[in-house]
């Protein structure tokens, strides 16, 4: 609908605002109606529909050997780890640890201060959050919704979960092992991961409910897949420094957003149109931009 022909319809209405409030009163809310319609028909507006911008507290940011990943951290979905993951990013116990695992086609392995597996940090493990609970109206975009599973994205993470229904708006969930998922390493027991965590290279969904999914890397898996190979490389690149977006300089701090809202929706059909029945959830990569 143009913007006249809206302005046009809150004339017509306009008689009626005074049923309810005072003519002053009805006059304004007639005025920000009208300014809301612009505002919202405008390209700015559309912009922000796009684009949403990343929550700097939430967005990891991790100097390589191979270039910079940022990361969108999501605490609904793993609130201790991620709060751990923080926490020794400010103690800077992260800063020039190994990539001491990495395979081909599978993860990047790194975030132990022994640079090797099993290593743990000065603080306790922390209990199992391999799958969370759920809200419908938290999903920001949905890619499969089936009578026995449904997926979508909290925020550019993927996840899976038991369907919802009118009366069962919470549901079991857990992240989905796709591309560029970060989530926690561990030993055998549930309850040991402590400091390591890995990046999936490729969808690996056999280790989902087993590992603790903590965000995605939105900018940076060419670097990713430049890392050296080996358990452990001969040589292996390393994280230089790992901060946290908010506590970046505000001069070097980039403006990170990610696509969200309609235009998500329909790059998520798009693809799924053209898969047809092989569709997958890791067949979204959500874009991100840097401004």
């Amino acid at each position: 609908m143009k913007i006249a022909q809206v302005y046009l319809s809150l004339v017509a209405l306009r008689p009626a605002f005074s049923l309810f409030y005072t003519r002053e009163l009805s006059l304004k809310i007639f005025r920000n109606s009208i300014w809301f319609v612009v505002l919202c028909m405008s390209p700015l507006c559309h912009a922000q529909q796009t684009w949403r911008a990343l929550d700097s507290e939430n967005t990891l940011v991790i100097d390589t050997t191979k270039g910079r990943l940022i990361i969108e951290l999501r605490p609904e979905m793993a609130p201790k780890a991620v709060e751990r993951v923080k926490l020794l990013a400010r103690e800077k116990v992260y800063d020039g640890l190994q990539f001491h695992r990495v395979i081909a086609h599978f993860v990047a392995q790194t975030g132990n201060p022994d640079n090797k597996d099993n290593g743990k940090s000065a603080h306790p493990n922390l209990a199992p959050e391999m799958t969370f609970k759920h809200q419908s109206k938290a999903t920001v975009a949905w890619a499969i919704k089936s009578s026995d599973t449904v997926s979508g994205f909290i925020g550019s993470v993927p996840f899976q979960s038991l369907p919802f229904s009118a009366e069962q708006q919470t549901s079991l969930a857990w992240g989905a092992h796709c591309a560029g998922a970060m989530a926690m390493g561990r030993d055998k027991p549930l309850d040991s991961a402590n400091s390591e965590f890995y990046f999936v290279l490729d969808a690996a969904r056999d280790m989902d409910h087993e590992y603790t999914v903590v965000g995605r890397v939105v900018v940076g898996m060419d670097a990713l897949k430049a890392l050296k190979l080996g358990e452990p490389p001969a040589s292996p690149d390393f994280m230089r420094t790992v901060r946290l977006l908010s506590e970046l300089p505000a001069a070097e701090r980039p403006k990170v957003s990610v696509m969200a809202g309609k235009a998500l929706s329909t790059l998520i059909e798009k693809v799924r149109r053209k898969k047809g029945a092989d569709f997958s959830i890791c067949d979204i990569s959500v874009p991100a931009k840097i401004d």
